[in-house]
């Protein structure tokens, strides 16, 4: 499978998919283009989907905002070095505080998320979730925008549910199990599916629905 790196495997993996499933090209007809947003691989990038968690795209993006201005860098070692008082002042609730310092202390004792972005993803997802607060949708989310997986689908994502729902014709809003089933029709590409019902959410409500900073 090739990972999604370049906005030429945007496109590439977009004629793959409507191969598979013609019907997203009903998507793609309402659908806002699709961006690449490449997360770095490493404590940042899993940081920042953390902070994104449960919270609108401009309450994340003001809070990443002043956690940056208050680090410098946002390492595993700058967020130590820093009191629960300070990176609670920046927003972050009390569980992201603790996730993210949690992860800090993973990463100074050895876990290596840019390694982990290189396995495969059930054995990436059974590390990550291994970490206290850090739960499925946030290690899919890092093994789609960091690693570029192919195949990855957060079928617990609030927007991915309500696009699908929309785009093909639900009553109700799928649920996770429901739409995570409907997701295993799309194989090997349910990454550029989710990429696709993202936009295709950011065009019918006007708003930015990709869950990364």
């Amino acid at each position: 499978m090739r990972p999604i790196r370049s906005e030429r495997d945007i496109a590439d993996a977009i004629e793959r998919l409507l191969a598979i499933e013609p019907a997203f090209g009903r998507v793609m007809a309402h659908a806002s283009p699709v961006p690449l947003r490449k997360l770095p691989t490493g404590y940042e990038g899993l940081a920042g989907i953390v902070v994104s968690q449960l919270v609108s795209r401009a309450a994340a993006d003001a809070i990443w905002g002043r956690l940056r201005s208050l680090l410098g860098t946002i390492t595993p070692q700058a967020v130590l070095s820093r009191s629960v008082e300070e990176l609670r002042a920046v927003g972050l609730s009390g569980a992201k505080e603790s996730t993210l310092r949690g992860l800090a202390e993973a990463c100074e004792s050895g876990l290596d998320l840019a390694r982990t972005a290189t396995l495969p993803a059930a054995e990436a997802i059974r590390e990550m979730t291994a970490l206290k607060g850090v739960g499925l949708w946030s290690a899919e989310v890092y093994l789609l925008f960091a690693a570029g997986h192919p195949d990855i689908f957060p079928s617990g994502d609030v927007a991915l549910r309500t696009a699908a729902g929309e785009a093909f014709g639900h009553v109700e809003r799928p649920t996770d199990k429901a739409l995570r089933q409907m997701s295993l029709d799309w194989q090997p590409e349910r990454s550029i599916a989710a990429r696709l019902l993202w936009a295709f959410y950011g065009s019918r409500h006007k708003r930015d629905a990709i869950p990364v900073l």
